[in-house]
Order: C-alpha cells, then structure tokens, then sequence
C-alpha cells in the first residue's frame, strides 16, 4: 500500500487510473513478481472484496446528491437491467464461439463481465480532474450502484443450471425479486434508521462516521443473509443519507472519503495478489479480442438501446458507452464460478482479469480527453477549499469556510468592505504572506489572500460563487463557454429571431428558450445544453429544477 501511495502522483501525470497502480502492486508482491506472496484464498479475497465494494458503494451513495435522480434515474435503471442483459448476451456468445466453450459457459463469462465498477466510476467521475454535465454523471453513477443485483442475479442462474440443481424458472424470477425487492426496502429503511440515530444520539464528533460505517455494513450482511442485494441496499442507504440536510454529514464525508480509498486500495491489492500473471498468458490473445469486443460492441449496442427513450445527445451517448469500466465488480463475480467447482472457472476467472486490465487501461486513461473532444465538459461548481462544521449547541448552522482569492478578478486589489456576503456571512480575518490581517474599514485583499468567512449552511453556495472561483482553463472560462450574452430562460425563439436571424425549422417560434431545451432534452436540461442555431449557440447557464432561467448566447464567431 505504501508503494502505491508514493508511485500515485505518478499516475495522474501519465493520466493512467490510481486503482489500476494498486492492481499492478497486487500483482508485483504475489507470486510471480518480485514479492513472491503466495495467496490463493478465494474465499477470504471473495469476502474481503465484497465489504470493500460495501464501503465504496455507501460512499459513493453520500455523494450522489438526491437531484440527480430528476435526470438519471430512468435512463441508469434501464442500463443497469436491459443494458446488463445486453452485454452479457453479446459478450457471452462471442466468448462461447472463440473459446470454444459450451454456449451457458460462456454465457456465465458475458455475465461476469456485464456491470460496470463502481469503484471505478467513482473514482473518475467523483474526483477533481473531470467534469461532464449532471445528465451523464448522474446516470454513469446511479447505473455503476445499481447494475450489480442483475449481473449477480444472471451470474448465479447460469452457474445453478450449470450445476444442473433443477432450480425453476418461477424460482429463479423469485430470486430476482428477492435481490431487487430485500435490498430496496432494507437499503432505504436503514438509512432513516441511522439519520434517525444521526439526529438523536450526542456522540463525540469522530463517532459520526463509524456509526454510518458500521450501520451500513451490518446491514449489508443482514441483507445478504435474508437474499436480497446488499450492494443495491448500502448503496440506497448513502443516496438516503445524502438527501438528508442534517450537519453531521460534512464531517461524515470527510472521514468517509479515506475510509473509501482504504477501501478501493486494499480490494485492488488483495486482486491483484490473488491473480498470477504467467497463467494469463495462456489466452492472452482471446481474451483482448473478448474486451474489444465488451468495449467496441456490447456495450456500445446495449448504451444505444436503452438510452433510446430519453434525451441523450450522440455525444453523451459514445461518453456513457465509452465510461463503462470493468474493474472489481467482476474479478469479485468471477470468483462465484470458482467457489463453486466448475470445470472452466479458472478460464473464465483469467479471461476475466484481462478484460479488467485493458478497460482500466485504455477506457479509464482517455475519459479526460474524450470528456473535452466530445464537449461534455461543464465549469466545476465553486465551493471553499477548506470546510469545519461548528459543532456546538449555541452555535449550530454555521461553518468556517476558507477560500483563496484565485483568478484574474483578485489582481486588482478590492476593498474588503465591498464584498457583500449574503447576512449574517462575515469574513472573520484573512491570511497575506502567513501573516493574520484582521477585516476593517480600508483594508485591500487582492490575488493569493487566503479569507476566513463565518456562514450558515445554507449561504455557502452563494458565498462561493463570490468567492470561491479557481481559474479554469481558458476553454471553460464563462466568456468562451457560455458566451458574452446572457439571456433570459423566457425570452422565446421570435424574439431571439429577430435579433439574430436565425432559422427555425421544425419548432414554435412562440416556445420560450425554457420550454424548447425542455423539448429538446424530453424534460430534463441541464446546465451546458447547447442548441446550435446556426449564427448563434445557445448554452444552458441555469436552472431551476427543470426549468431554465438564464441561457449563455454565443455569437458563430466565439464557437468553438
């Protein structure tokens, strides 16, 4: 782990994914590399696995903020079933043709291999680097927390028939009830029990984070015991805590966001040590032609179908395609066929593994650059650099909140007095060349000051769009993302027509701009919509729910 940790910063400047460093760390202290760990132990690698992928789902689950279920939820529920479905079938026949394996085999390789990581996903779309617009990041993550009960589910019918255990249709659909069914109802019921607890209980404040930690792995367990998913339930249970205004929570994410990566190191570790690199050599060749084909056509075809009834431009389309990344979920699923003593379980754990290597490889380092190819890069949301909740009674609702002045803005030295922070916000002092200047009448900040403010809970959004900007590059600045112009959400198309002398074809010239991006997107915009009007581009700079209320306006000349 320590390795890992030191050769990581390595990893971000040559743009290769931190899990794949830890999983090639596995794989260098195991047997065939220069640790020489001997380690075999499926049982305890399936079991430590599995809790690893409970505490970063449970993470995953706090930041995956209860909005964004208006854009993804739909789509990512159709992708995490019929997409499933989808994938294992293409992937499964083409391996069952070039392995020359019996067609249930390698329908149970195509099955293994058919849910997106969460671990994976996260970790790209959670991080600091990537950006992309709600309707793609919301369905990406919803889908990697919620496609694994079908990939368990088909995975578990195929090895019981290949079993031969005389289970029913009627059984297996029950089956499939049950992991949907228990780890819904379980997932959701236990995240009121502990934001109940959260709201209830006075604990010391580090007592916090182990309390939700603890609850959802318990109940993990449970849910697994009594059949349903209990992948499906914690993550349920952290989108529930992450819909709750409760003031625990910010110190929650802080702990829980080590206790993540603790997770997601260890479980790439203990993957990597439980594969040998030499016995993957021996359908080496096959197995890059089975994670093309994954990449290039299941998961292409299975993206094109179910994200057919909604309003998903060709660009979100090829990105959600392209975002798919194998990783843990399967290595972990490949290792049902092994505890179970099947003839080919070896084959399958190793084809497996490759097709896990070469999605983390090539699918995981180029999701930055396809992200800005594609445009579906979006400004990151301002917010401060450092956040501590004050956790005492007479005080509660408010945060310390520290920003530093970044950008051209700040070159100018500003007046502190001019900063209108919404009441009762206060800017309490502020940091110059490590020095503590206190806020006065005729006091200047200017670029580099570091400004320490006191602020409600609520306020803190308003205060960082003030203050909390960092300077994006050139490409995602307002001027050339949005545009020079901003108009408003209820100006309609006559009106932008007679301005601009734009063609509309196949639209009400009486539709307001919020009503034709609603048309466009099938209800749900979001912000950096564009609709290219020929002369002008129209850009989406805010909404309201579903409804939009300022559009950025870039003239042909600015398009880019």
């Amino acid at each position: 782990m320590l390795a890992g940790i030191l050769i990581s910063p390595l990893s971000n400047k040559v743009g290769m994914p931190v899990l794949l460093v830890f999983l090639c760390i596995g794989m260098l202290a195991g047997e065939d590399g220069p640790g020489n760990i001997a380690f075999s132990d499926f049982n305890l690698a399936f079991i430590v696995s599995s809790l690893a992928l409970a505490i970063i789902l449970l993470d995953g689950g706090m930041r995956t903020p209860i909005a964004s279920f208006r854009v993804g939820l739909r789509p990512a529920l159709l992708l995490s079933t019929f997409g499933v479905v989808i994938t294992a079938l293409i992937c499964g026949l083409f391996a069952a043709w070039i392995l020359q394996l019996p067609i249930l085999v390698g329908l149970l390789m195509g099955a293994i291999v058919s849910s997106t990581d969460a671990a994976a996903v996260f970790s790209l779309l959670q991080g600091k680097r990537l950006h992309i617009n709600e309707r793609v990041k919301a369905t990406l993550e919803i889908e990697s927390g919620s496609n694994d009960p079908m990939a368990i589910f088909l995975t578990m019918v195929l090895i019981l028939y290949l079993q031969n255990s005389g289970e029913t249709n009627r059984e297996m659909m029950l089956m499939l009830a049950q992991q949907f069914g228990i780890g819904t109802i379980t997932g959701i019921g236990c995240g009121y029990l502990v934001t109940t607890l959260l709201r209830k209980l006075s604990l010391v404040s580090a007592m916090y984070p182990l309390l939700v930690v603890s609850a959802g792995v318990s109940m993990f367990g449970f849910t697994n015991y009594l059949g349903g998913s209990g992948f499906l339930a914690i993550y349920l249970m952290g989108v529930y805590l992450a819909g709750q205004d409760d003031y625990h929570m910010d110190n929650i994410l802080q702990i829980h966001d080590g206790l993540s990566w603790l997770a997601q190191l260890i479980l790439f570790l203990i993957l990597g040590l439980l594969v040998t690199p030499s016995e993957l050599m021996v359908n080496i060749i096959s197995s890059l032609v089975i994670a093309f084909v994954l990449i290039l056509v299941a998961r292409p075809v299975a993206t094109i179908i179910s994200l057919l009834p909604f309003g998903f431009s060709r660009n979100e389309r090829i990105f959600i395609s392209w975002a798919g990344l194998r990783g843990a979920v399967p290595v972990v699923l490949a290792i049902f066929p092994l505890m179970a003593g099947l003839p080919d379980a070896n084959q399958i754990f190793e084809v497996t593994f490759v097709v896990v290597l070469v999605s983390l490889i090539l699918q995981g380092s180029t999701l930055n650059l396809l992200a800005r190819v594609l445009k579906l890069e979006v400004p990151a949301k301002p917010e401060p650099k450092l956040r501590f909740h004050l956790n005492e009674a007479d005080i509660e609702g408010y945060d310390l909140l520290l920003f530093p002045l970044k950008g051209a803005r700040w070159i100018t030295p500003m007046n502190i007095m001019d900063l209108q922070l919404p009441p009762p916000s206060r800017i309490v002092m502020f940091f110059r060349d490590n020095q503590i200047i206190e806020r006065r009448a005729g006091v200047m900040v200017q670029e580099n000051d570091l400004l320490i403010v006191m602020a409600r809970h609520e306020h803190i959004n308003d205060i960082s769009q003030i203050l909390g900007w960092d300077e994006p590059p050139e490409r995602l600045t307002d001027h050339r993302f949005f545009g020079e112009f901003t108009v408003h959400g209820e100006v309609t198309l006559n009106e932008i027509k007679a301005i601009y002398s734009v063609k509309l074809e196949q639209c009400d010239p009486n539709q307001t701009l919020s009503e034709y991006f609603t048309s466009v997107s099938k209800g749900h915009p979001v912000i950096g919509d564009r609709i290219d009007m020929g002369t002008i581009l129209l850009v989406v700079r805010e909404i309201d729910g579903d409804k939009v209320t300022r559009v950025g306006l870039k003239l042909r000349k600015e398009i880019t």
